[in-house]
Formats: C-alpha cells, structure tokens, sequence
C-alpha cells in the first residue's frame, strides 16, 4: 500500500497549490480519502474529505471557501486545489485513505509554505 502526495513548495501569501496523492495497493475507489495537514508545534488537524464516489466532501471552516477536494477514481488519485493560501497555511499536508477503521493509510506527507 502507497500514497505518494506531491505538488507542496514556497508559495507566496495569495498564491495557489495544487497537492496531489497518488494511491496504489488497494482499491482506492472504495475508499473515502482525506487531507490533513500539521503545522510545527500543533496537532495534526482535517482539511478536507471526500466520500469514495465522491458524492460528499466537508472542509474545515479555516479553508472553506479557499480549497477543493476532488478525486479521479480512474487514476487512483486525490487532489487538493489550495487558493488564497495564507501564511497560517503553512504545514505539512497529508493525505488519508481509510475505510470504516480497520483499514486505514497514511502518506509521507508533502510540505507547504505561505510565505513572502
């Protein structure tokens, strides 16, 4: 079982970011996935998640408005559009696969800065 997230950089406070979490091992439509994201010194919190058809997301209320979660079944990836990033943005952002609570994977992470 993978998640190879990728896209994360030094965006300036504004800017945009596409993640992207590529999924491998499992059979990534008949799991819901999520994105999380952890800033120095905090817990790791929930951004975004996505049901495994994709029929249902919810967004902490820090990012809604600002980023889209979607998935593309065909391709065994989830994405993660980020838009007007801001500074408190900045952390490292992961991406989730699980279903019920047995099973359940985590990426290595990918790391996001806001800055100017």
């Amino acid at each position: 079982v993978q998640l190879a997230e990728s896209g994360g950089g030094l965006v300036q406070p504004g800017g945009s970011l596409r993640l992207s979490c590529a999924a491998s091992g499992f059979t990534f439509s008949s799991y819901s996935m999520r994105w999380y994201r952890q800033a120095p010194g905090k817990e790791r919190e929930l951004v975004a998640g996505m049901t495994s058809a994709g029929g249902r997301t919810a967004y902490a209320d820090s990012v809604k408005g600002r980023f889209t979660i979607s998935r593309d079944n065909a391709k065994n990836t989830v994405y993660l559009q980020m838009n007007s990033l801001k500074p408190e943005d900045t952390a490292v952002y992961y991406c989730n696969a699980f279903r019920g609570t047995q099973y359940v994977y985590w990426g290595q992470g990918t790391q996001v800065t806001v800055s100017s």
